[in-house]
């Protein structure tokens, strides 16, 4: 007689509530993860994916409801005691002691003695087996700085094994990644799966949860929004759970005349390139991708044009004038700003609340005689700035750490759209925040650019670039290989320049 028992998931989450002042995170979330399974968990920033992944790791306790491992009621009051129950989580900022080896990293704090000492070529050994098993080919013994963010990311699952984590939580685990070192993280996520593991997978990017995932739950306001199955699993199915309707034009793009050239780039060295010059320029109320694979040299020409990185020759004009950007106050006074890739590093000031972030480049006009503030011209440009991006907070006393990553990127926005530029340069402007806050991000570039702005930004996102660009310029090792119109544009024509082929 066949058995019709069902299986016992390996973790299981029941009604979980979680509240913080003024905030109810969680409001009955339910989720169950099978051995060997890969669950995805999507939704919105603020959906409530970060406060139950916590709970599920043990940084933080319930409110109310049950976890279950394997049909046994838990309850975490440590990272320890999830550990010891065979959960484990890798978070998005990842957690290693770079100036230690890979083996120490591994049993950081649980290191094998023998009389007492720390027993080194156990470790090495015992390391040199969960490399292996991830297929990362390094010696246990080289020191974890030296290795790349991908390599990286690899030892932190490493040391997940090494305490016989059967429950892997992966928070964006490509946030940071290339695209190989990305193929070879889902590989290794595979092989984890087929060997029991179970996996939650948590990120925004829908095309990995797509090609990825045996099933997705969608939270959304920090409720069940729906689940899906393989085969289920589209991005127009995901982003309708997600955000709770239709999003029948994603990305927003609206015709608009096309004023005098803004900003032109002509034969411009950067440091790190040296052996090429680069040309190009961009028109008032012009939207410009720049396209090309990691290390192609994007982020250092936009850091070249802001003056972080002084040119090593060539002359940029901003509105037919040619300036010297040697510093980031020379280009801010020609009009010209950036929206930098590592928001919370160099975008904000996460301990610093909105009104005084959105004020941060606008001090010189807030500033009174004698040098003090004009707290009341502050006030009303973060009011202003705050409404007119949508940014969701209680008030704009509210720190910008404890924002929402699309939130807080609309801060960024807000202080340097305070100056009105007319040149706006964006590096991967939607990195890191959800669907929802994406399309009001497009919403806003068009926006500006039918105000005369002209648009330069930098993205990873293939569907970002031919979904909002007038023309694309393709980069690869520090040139560029083509310029693509809107008519010319396809993933297709953009891979094919961002292979180095002309």
């Amino acid at each position: 007689m066949v058995s019709t028992s069902i299986p016992t998931p390996r973790l299981e989450v029941r009604d979980i509530t979680k509240s913080f002042p003024g905030v109810k995170a969680l409001k009955g979330v339910s989720l169950r993860v099978m051995p060997g399974e890969v669950l995805s968990v999507v939704g919105e920033n603020g959906a409530g994916k970060s406060t139950l992944m916590k709970i599920l790791a043990g940084v933080q306790s319930q409110d109310g409801g049950q976890i279950l491992v394997d049909g046994q009621e838990k309850r975490f009051s440590s990272v320890s005691d999830a550990m010891s129950n065979g959960i484990a989580i890798i978070h998005q900022e990842l957690n290693l002691a770079d100036n230690l080896e890979i083996g120490a990293n591994i049993f950081l704090g649980r290191e094998p003695r023998t009389l007492g000492l720390i027993n080194n070529n156990r470790i090495n050994q015992d390391a040199e087996k969960l490399l292996d098993r991830i297929g990362l080919k390094v010696s246990p013994r080289m020191l974890v700085k030296e290795l790349t963010v991908g390599q990286q990311q690899m030892v932190e699952i490493a040391k997940s094994l090494s305490i016989n984590a059967r429950v892997l939580i992966m928070d964006e685990p490509t946030s940071s990644l290339s695209a190989g070192e990305s193929a070879k993280l889902f590989q290794v996520i595979r092989d984890l799966r087929a060997a029991g593991v179970s996996i939650v997978y948590i990120s925004h990017r829908l095309a990995e949860v797509q090609d990825l995932s045996d099933r997705v739950t969608v939270l959304r306001d920090g409720e069940n929004a729906g689940e899906l199955v393989r085969g289920e699993v589209t991005h127009d199915s995901l982003v309708r759970l997600m955000v709770g309707r239709d999003i029948s034009r994603f990305f927003v793009r609206n015709p608009h005349k096309k004023g005098d050239v803004a900003i032109e780039v002509k034969d411009v060295v950067t440091a790190t390139w040296p052996k090429h010059r680069l040309n190009l320029n961009v028109r008032a109320g012009e939207i410009v991708g720049v396209a090309g694979l990691v290390g192609a040299g994007r982020t250092e020409m936009l850091r070249t044009l802001f003056g972080v990185d002084a040119p090593v020759s060539g002359a940029i004009e901003v509105g037919g004038k040619l300036v010297d950007l040697k510093s980031p106050q020379q280009a801010i006074a020609a009009g010209v700003a950036l929206v930098p890739e590592d928001r919370k590093q160099q975008g904000v000031v996460l301990d610093m609340v909105i009104r005084q972030n959105i004020g941060l480049a606008s001090l010189h006009q807030h500033s009174r005689l004698g040098g003090f503030l004009n707290f009341a011209v502050e006030k009303q440009q973060s009011a202003e700035m705050s409404q007119r991006l949508r940014v969701k907070a209680p008030h704009d006393q509210y720190r910008v750490g404890n924002l929402s990553g699309g939130n807080q990127q609309k801060v960024v926005l807000g202080k340097w759209l305070a100056l009105k530029p007319r040149v706006l340069l964006l590096d991967e402007p939607t990195r890191g925040i959800d669907v929802g806050a994406k399309q009001e991000i497009y919403q806003l570039m068009d926006e500006l650019a039918g105000q005369g702005i002209a648009v330069l930004f930098v993205s990873s996102e293939m569907e970002e670039i031919i979904g909002m660009s007038d023309r694309v310029i393709v980069m690869h090792e520090g040139r560029i290989t083509g310029e693509l119109t809107r008519e010319q544009l396809s993933e297709e024509s953009v891979m094919h320049l961002a292979t180095g082929h002309n």
